[in-house]
């Protein structure tokens, strides 16, 4: 039987020919994109998904999803997805990370003439036939010093129009390396000196808990007066009314927005402003973008329907069919060690080195690499996935090294994972037991077996009397219970480490409470 796909939102026509032509079954949808009730209703009888931004994918659509293997998102944001229900189910959930990165960051580079200009204000003022030449009054671009926040794929090309047209540019991004700064013609700053120094600020990183309100009250008090800020990528990034505040106070001079926090947006803080420019998430659309992800996510979900090849997934390796039973455990250990490290690492990340010890050398360790900088990644960069990994870690000048060595010293296949941040050496590695679930081995040279938990705690400490009791009261205290205990020390009285796996989630009022322990030398929270 051919799978069969639902197109539940509107998508250029190439989609559909690009499956029809490879033997797949399709339903052009796009009314069901906006009823989350007949949504469920009608996909337990599809395989694959198609949508763009307005097809809600939650729990409830996703429990009705009996045949469903694949949703493909015409884009790059997946917030509609709730991707842990998706993997739950064994969904697989891909994007289209680069087929509309011209389209936004053209936007973004539109939103700021029409801020500077005053643009649609005086096309409605001039419209009306009023002529107001006087109130009109905007200011230059050229000479002017932009704030780019995120340096990625997007930033990068936002900054190079921006050069082209005489601006300064500054980038805050904590993946950004010196040398690939020095490439894109920009200055690496801290977000401090940017807020000082921008008179543009635009932003182009993902939502994430790390980047939420990113530009809050507080900042946008430390922002230069008179700055104009631009927000093409993600709704929640900035504090909208703090912004609205800011704009009132005149401390912010002018704001283009193609994102909100809510959308579709019929309300916010920021309408009405006449300083504010707002567009309905034009950000991709152009016929030239919409065009090229229509084509990718059909093509994508055509290869993994009828070939299992599994390209630019957010929650899955990109590895071939045939590869997929042999490579699979060790893509998720890879995926799990580059979690680990990126988990307790947060800026200056500069370097990685991958060594692949035993039988897993001879394996597919491109898709591995791509598995563990995913993993190290994705903690700072949401959208980042098994494709897209490699770029980005490039397009921030981190050095990536592979290793390959044909016998490993205690396993038949070994990886071991070096990460380097901040002047600073992590080391991490793992292995594939024969139930195919993979564990951690060492961790900075400490010998520690440990399986990966959804919910785990990580503690170093210096090895002495009373820790261990200590830290089990504080749990308990806490209504915290501890499913695994493991632990792994250098000698007697030396480092130490504990890996706690919890039942449920851990506060951060409880990490905190053992950070304070005696001999705790640090304390972190880690999700798999």
């Amino acid at each position: 039987m051919a799978p069969k796909v639902l197109i539940s939102d509107k998508l250029s026509p190439a989609a559909i020919e690009i499956f029809t032509s490879r033997g797949v079954e399709v339903d052009f949808r796009p009314d069901l994109g906006k009823d989350k009730d007949a949504l469920a209703a009608a996909i337990g009888a599809y395989d694959g998904l198609a949508i763009r931004s307005a097809t809600k994918v939650t729990p409830k659509v996703l429990a009705q999803a009996g045949r469903l293997k694949v949703i493909g998102r015409a884009g790059i944001g997946v917030d509609n997805v709730d991707i842990p229900a998706a993997t739950a189910r064994g969904v697989i959930v891909m994007n289209t990370p680069f087929g509309n990165s011209i389209t936004t960051a053209e936007h973004a580079i539109a939103l700021m003439f029409a801020v500077a200009r005053e643009i649609p204000a005086a096309d409605a003022s001039t419209q009306a036939g009023k002529w107001e030449k006087n109130r009109f009054m905007g200011v230059e671009i050229t000479s002017k010093t932009l704030g780019i926040v995120g340096c990625g794929n997007i930033g990068s090309i936002v900054a190079d129009r921006a050069i082209g047209l005489k601006m300064r540019v500054v980038a805050f991004d904590p993946f950004l390396s010196g040398e690939r700064a020095e490439e894109l013609g920009v200055e690496k700053v801290d977000l401090d000196e940017l807020l000082r120094r921008a008179d543009f600020i635009s932003l182009h990183t993902p939502l994430t808990d790390k980047t939420r309100n990113i530009l809050d009250a507080d900042a946008l008090a430390r922002a230069k007066k008179g700055v104009r800020i631009v927000n093409c990528a993600r709704g929640g990034l900035v504090d909208e009314q703090a912004l609205r505040a800011a704009l009132d106070s005149g401390h912010v001079a002018g704001a283009g927005f193609d994102v909100f926090v809510e959308e579709p947006a019929t309300t916010n803080p920021l309408f009405g402003h006449p300083s504010v420019v707002c567009t309905p998430h034009l950000g991709a659309a152009t016929t030239e973008a919409q065009e090229n992800v229509a084509l990718q996510v059909a093509e994508q979900m055509s290869d993994y329907l009828l070939r299992g090849a599994v390209s630019n997934a957010i929650n899955a390796p990109s590895i071939t069919a045939e590869e997929a039973p042999r490579l699979r455990p060790f893509v998720a250990l890879a995926e799990r060690l580059g979690s680990f490290a990126g988990q307790l690492t947060e800026t200056g990340l500069t370097a990685v080195r991958i060594e692949y010890e035993g039988a897993v050398a001879d394996m597919n360790t491109r898709a591995l690499t791509s598995a563990a900088i995913t993993g190290l990644l994705r903690p700072l960069l949401a959208d980042v996935n098994m494709v897209s990994a490699p770029g980005i870690a490039r397009d921030r000048g981190i050095a990536i090294e592979e290793v390959r060595r044909e016998a490993a010293e205690t396993f038949d296949s070994v990886i071991r994972l070096t990460v380097t941040a901040d002047g600073v050496t992590r080391h991490v590695a793992g292995t594939v037991f024969a139930d195919g679930k993979p564990r951690i081995i060492d961790i900075k040279g400490i010998e520690i077996e440990a399986a990966f938990a959804p919910s785990m705690l990580y503690v170093t400490n210096t090895d002495k009397p009373g820790y261990i009791g200590a830290l089990g009261a504080t749990l308990g205290d806490a209504g915290v219970n501890i499913a695994t205990f493991n632990l792994g020390r250098a000698a007697e009285g030396g480092d130490a480490i504990a890996l706690v796996q919890i039942d449920g989630e851990i506060s951060d009022a409880v990490v905190a409470q053992v950070q304070a322990l005696e001999h705790v030398r640090q304390a972190r929270a880690l999700r798999f």
